[in-house]
């Protein structure tokens, strides 16, 4: 008798997951900023910048980039240098290849979308079977357009979100959270730079001395000469890091709203709750034509003190999802520092995968099993995790996605 399988796997192996970018810009022999294509394995995007300024002996500033890939996958995507190299690199791990020069900087907006390969391992074949109407029912009718477990990098195994510290001005607990919190995917050196900060926080000439050269060390330095000024020692963190907080909290109540927005315009019948992060969330079933309809043309806006015009019967989703923290919209503002605020604008309530195929095969990896690879494309700022997660239903096993540590495409 066979063993029961507990879980399927994906992101066994880089080549597992390969995400390419794509992008309407076209690059040509003038310009202040040299554009390139990144190709990287086992790194995140911010830590292939920082190699990248090192090799180069350049600013990182210089470095512009649309949106951050996973670590745990094989990513190609597209940076600026201003007044980079116009060759290019390899690293082993990345490689840069110089396409020409363009205008402007990279940035989110010249992100057309991403393609995505996806290998899903350790299956049954009644599992492909399974799966099989299913991912007809996902080319039809999409999926909710969740913020997935990368955009939740920047928080820590305690589950606190740093922004929620920091838009109470509570200085001293959001950058403990930013620099002490312990990470499950916390590399050697940074786990030991952590549990000195905590072994030594508030005595900030011992955690001076026991912790290595760092972008933390030179914070505790500030500490040591005004210890109390936990406000100033904040905004000494990295303004890209920052803003990755405040990404991550206005994402979880974005996730919030959306939820309780699918409760009110769909069935119970219709929605099955499937596990996301920080708590189940509902996905919608088969819909019919009239509910598809509003389903993909809804689009919900970012809570942010600044919304000004959402719709009555958004805002009470938005009123709700706050109170549920404690919070108003007037407290998701940030008065200090100023080069940081929430972003304001709004995101579609589903997303529709284009070009979805799938094809069976033996796992090499598990002999006796199948594997299930799907090709797509999804616009940017869509998770391709949801539609594994999606699939959990059908193949009846749990799915291990491996280490989820950067958002694939900045919102």
């Amino acid at each position: 008798m066979t063993r029961p399988r507990a879980t399927v796997k994906i992101k066994c192996t880089p080549d597992d997951f390969l995400v390419e970018e794509l992008t309407g810009v076209v690059p040509g022999r003038e310009g202040a900023f040299a554009l390139y294509r990144l190709t990287k394995t086992g790194l995140g995007t911010m830590e292939a910048a920082e190699r990248i300024a090192r090799a180069w002996d350049i600013g990182q500033r210089r470095i512009s980039y649309g949106g951050l890939k996973d670590r745990h996958a094989r990513t190609v995507q597209h940076l600026t240098i201003a007044r980079g190299p116009r060759r290019d690199l390899d690293l082993g791990t990345l490689a840069l290849e110089y396409l020409g020069a363009v205008e402007h900087p990279f940035a989110p907006p010249a992100i057309s979308g991403n393609r995505f390969t996806v290998v899903i391992r350790d299956l049954g074949a009644e599992s492909i079977a399974h799966a099989a109407p299913l991912l007809d029912a996902i080319a039809r009718d999409g999926l909710p357009n969740y913020f997935d477990n990368q955009r939740f990098g920047s928080v820590g195994s305690s589950g606190e979100f740093a922004a929620a510290a920091w838009i109470k001005d509570d200085f001293e607990g959001a950058l403990r959270l930013a620099l002490a919190a312990p990470h499950p995917h916390d590399r050697a050196q940074q786990r030991g730079i952590k549990e000195a900060l905590r072994a030594h926080w508030g005595d900030w000439k011992a955690c001076k001395a026991a912790l290595p050269r760092s972008h933390e060390r030179t914070i505790v330095t500030y500490l040591c000469e005004r210890p109390a000024d936990f406000r100033r020692a904040f905004a000494r963190l990295r303004q890209r890091v920052r803003s990755l907080y405040l990404a991550a909290f206005q994402s979880l109540l974005w996730n919030d709203v959306l939820a309780r927005w699918l409760a009110g315009e769909c069935p119970a019948e219709r929605l099955v709750p499937l596990p996301l992060r920080f708590g189940p969330a509902p996905f919608f079933g088969e819909l019919d034509d009239d509910l598809r309809g509003r389903v993909h043309a809804a689009r919900l806006p970012l809570p942010s003190a600044r919304l000004r015009d959402a719709e009555p019967g958004i805002m009470r989703f938005i009123d709700a999802a706050l109170a549920a923290r404690g919070l108003e919209l007037r407290d998701l503002r940030i008065k200090y520092p100023k080069d940081n605020f929430f972003s304001k604008g709004d995101r579609a309530a589903a997303v529709l995968p284009a070009r979805l195929s799938h094809a069976a095969a033996g796992d090499e990896r598990y002999p006796g099993r199948v594997k299930l690879t799907l090709a797509f494309d999804l616009p940017r700022g869509a998770y391709a995790t949801l539609l594994v997660k999606r699939l959990g239903p059908a193949i009846d096993r749990g799915i291990v996605l491996g280490d989820d540590e950067e958002d694939p495409a900045a919102c």
